[in-house]
């Protein structure tokens, strides 16, 4: 039984911190600049964040998770320059100094990061 409260009682807390992050999300849309030539729309819908390669429609972030201040997380990154078929976990942390870090990781943990510029 104390063990059952215990996990009941973390379970909640997790829940209670996801909500407080989920609640104080800011809405999110940006321009950033892939590989000094790709023009990349990041942006939010109903929390999620979402990033579009603007020269195709090209979605690579599709639908990720705030899970702290910054940081969305989530397991269906595509890359652009893999096959379709691919996904990856991912990461993408907004920074205060106008960048933008994304990282992909498939299993085995073998992982892929890139630094975007924001456009004004």
């Amino acid at each position: 039984m104390k063990k059952m409260t215990i996990a009941a009682i973390a379970l909640l807390a997790t829940n209670s911190v996801f909500g407080v992050f989920a609640a104080n999300a800011q809405e999110v849309n940006k321009t950033y600049l892939r590989k000094d030539t790709q023009v990349i729309r990041v942006f939010t819908v109903d929390g999620k964040l979402y990033c579009r390669r603007v020269s195709d429609e090209f979605e690579m972030c599709n639908g990720m998770e705030l899970t702290s201040p910054s940081t969305y997380e989530g397991p269906n990154m595509k890359h652009p320059d893999m096959p379709s078929f691919m996904t990856f976990v991912g990461t993408a942390v907004l920074g205060s100094n106008n960048k933008m870090s994304i990282q992909g990781c498939v299993a085995g943990g073998i992982c892929a990061k890139e630094v975007w510029d924001e456009q004004s």
